[in-house]
């Protein structure tokens, strides 16, 4: 019997979500988001980055623009194709991007840094194959290479849960959620529903919730030296108050 595809292993949930996703809001603020994240990384001009979950490669692409060498891995091809294209139409050619799970790329001791941002880590539903990623971005990593992790902490999202709720993006695209926490806190299910223009689609999207003492504690068994916790990339203390989860470790 053949094998059903997870949620984010179905290229229409991707293709669907592509707009929602990647607003014009959200690729202007691209800047001052690489701003934040230099800042924390602090790596060298010509260091090589890692982006573990690239998606379009708005990131990469900035990242790029400012000198560093950058590969992108994803395992959305639209996405990857669009990336290329925006490259290519500025003449970058110090960026690639790779198709790939991130479960099973590795790369030994090429990177300067890897940054996965927005809530990309945490989709398996076998934990084992988060520790998975943990010990290939450790191996990727050269000796005194940073990780850059962001995502919804567990804490911040007990806070802030609402059981359903919806949002109109820029375009008039309409988007449901309703959640379910389960398996003692440590799991979230979520139906999306996307109504565009008179179409409708529904997904499930489910992922691990981690706390930044399990988060941190799964870091370190994976060879680790060392992390710092922070409530958002401004570096602000991961508190009551925190916007997002944020660890920085390094090997």
């Amino acid at each position: 019997m053949k094998k059903e595809k997870t949620w984010h292993e179905d290229d229409s949930f991707w293709e669907t979500v592509n707009d929602v996703m990647f607003t014009r809001n959200r690729m202007d603020i691209t800047p001052a988001e690489i701003d934040r994240v230099l800042n924390i990384l602090r790596v060298e001009e010509n260091a090589h980055i890692l982006d573990l979950c690239c998606g379009v490669g708005r990131h990469s692409i900035e990242l790029a623009r400012r000198g560093y060498k950058i590969t992108g891995i994803d395992r959305t091809r639209s996405y990857l194709d669009r990336a290329k294209q925006s490259a290519m139409e500025e003449n970058l050619t110090n960026i690639e991007f790779i198709e790939a799970d991130m479960r099973t790329f590795c790369s030994p001791d090429t990177f300067d840094a890897v940054i996965n941002l927005y809530t990309s880590f945490g989709y398996f539903e076998d934990p084992e194959d988060d520790k998975r990623v943990l010990q290939n971005i450790h191996k990727s990593l050269r000796a005194g290479g940073n990780l850059l992790l962001e995502m919804m902490g567990k804490e911040v999202l007990a806070r802030i849960f609402q059981r359903t709720r919806w949002h109109e993006e820029e375009d008039g695209t309409l988007i449901l959620q309703e959640s379910r926490v389960c398996e003692g806190f440590s799991w979230i299910e979520n139906r999306w529903i996307i109504i565009k223009g008179g179409k409708r689609a529904d997904f499930r999207v489910d992922h691990r919730l981690y706390s930044a003492k399990e988060l941190t504690t799964l870091i370190t068994e994976c060879g680790f030296m060392g992390f710092e916790v922070y409530g958002d990339l401004e570096r602000s203390p991961y508190d009551e108050k925190a916007k997002r989860l944020i660890v920085v470790a390094w090997k």
